[in-house]
């Protein structure tokens, strides 16, 4: 057998092991209506523990007022507050959600903070459905609350 030879059985072994890859994970992948499903679940566990953070913060920081957050921007919380100073009027304000499913079949969270009429944060993390770590979200979400709770009260 000649080396063209060789070559030629050598691809076409190699298009059967992709072939045979491709169905593999195919079997392997979620339906869409699982993926619907754990989407749902990480949303739901995850507005949860948005709004006990945000509650939380209020309680050290009077005068915010809590709002939940949900449609098409997302699910989630916000908490917001108006100071009259001298000086004029600052606005405050955290917002997290978590955002609708898309195309991409990713669980994204967002966050955008704003103290005395400024963008001090904004934070964005995603990770496909099929590999949530709903304690690394979680541990995101509360590092995000802390790190606003702490410019906050620099100011």
């Amino acid at each position: 057998m000649d080396f063209e030879e060789q070559l030629k059985q050598a691809i076409s072994r190699g298009k059967e092991r992709a072939e045979t890859e491709r169905a593999a994970g195919q079997n392997r992948k979620l339906s869409e209506e699982e993926l619907r499903r754990h989407h749902t679940d990480y949303r739901l566990a995850l507005s949860e523990h948005i709004e006990d953070g945000l509650r939380k913060l209020t309680n050290h920081f009077p005068g915010f007022d809590y709002e939940t957050v949900y449609g098409e921007r997302g699910w989630g919380g916000a908490i917001k507050r108006d100071d009259l100073m001298k000086g004029g009027s600052f606005y405050s304000r955290l917002e997290l959600v978590v955002r609708p499913l898309n195309q991409f079949q990713v669980v994204n969270i967002s966050g955008k903070g704003t103290i005395k009429n400024r963008e001090v944060a904004s934070w964005n993390h995603f990770q496909e459905i099929e590999q949530v770590d709903l304690a690394e979200f979680k541990t995101r979400i509360d590092n995000w609350i802390l790190n606003y709770a702490e410019l906050f009260a620099a100011c």
